[in-house]
């Protein structure tokens, strides 16, 4: 029963740790013991494209109010896309080699087969995601610094 105990006990020390942190879940493994921790995390979806230019509206002419749409809409639809890069790990984005610097790609930006587009950092490790197929970079979906889960829509390149 001691056991039981301590593995109440380690459970709540990853609860209380995740709650004070930005972290989505925490994984500890030893020999055949295993548990993991994790809490959803709700996340704005955030697109960054560049905006096609408006026409004047006549000025007699009524103006609608604007519709929102749906924000789980958005990332559907991004992994639907044919040019959708997908997180091929949970971690945090970064989207530049270090705080100061410039981001690796930008949208409308040109990018290469095999070049790096964003690091994705998982368990102190900075992994760096590299560009699956030659393109332009329509959308980033993602902001700096923000977690994401496997299979996560990062970026769509046509």
């Amino acid at each position: 029963m001691s056991k039981l105990n301590d593995y109440k006990e380690l459970i709540r020390e990853l609860a209380e740790l995740l709650d004070k942190s930005s972290l989505s879940e925490i994984e500890v493994e030893e020999d055949d013991f295993r548990i993991r921790v994790a809490r959803d995390v709700p996340q704005a979806a955030m697109t960054y494209s560049v905006p096609a230019p408006m026409a004047a509206a006549p000025a007699a002419a009524p103006v609608a109010a604007p519709v929102a749409a749906p924000v789980a809409a958005a990332p559907a639809a991004a992994e639907d896309h044919p040019g959708a890069v997908p997180s091929p790990m949970v971690g945090t984005v970064y989207m530049s080699p270090s705080p100061d610097a410039a981001p690796f790609v930008k949208v409308g930006q040109q990018v290469k087969e095999g070049e790096t587009i964003l690091i994705i950092e998982a368990m102190k490790v900075m992994n760096q995601i590299a560009a699956p197929k030659s393109g332009t970079v329509k959308e980033i979906l993602i902001g700096d610094a923000q977690p994401v889960e496997f299979g996560q829509p990062l970026m769509i390149i046509e």
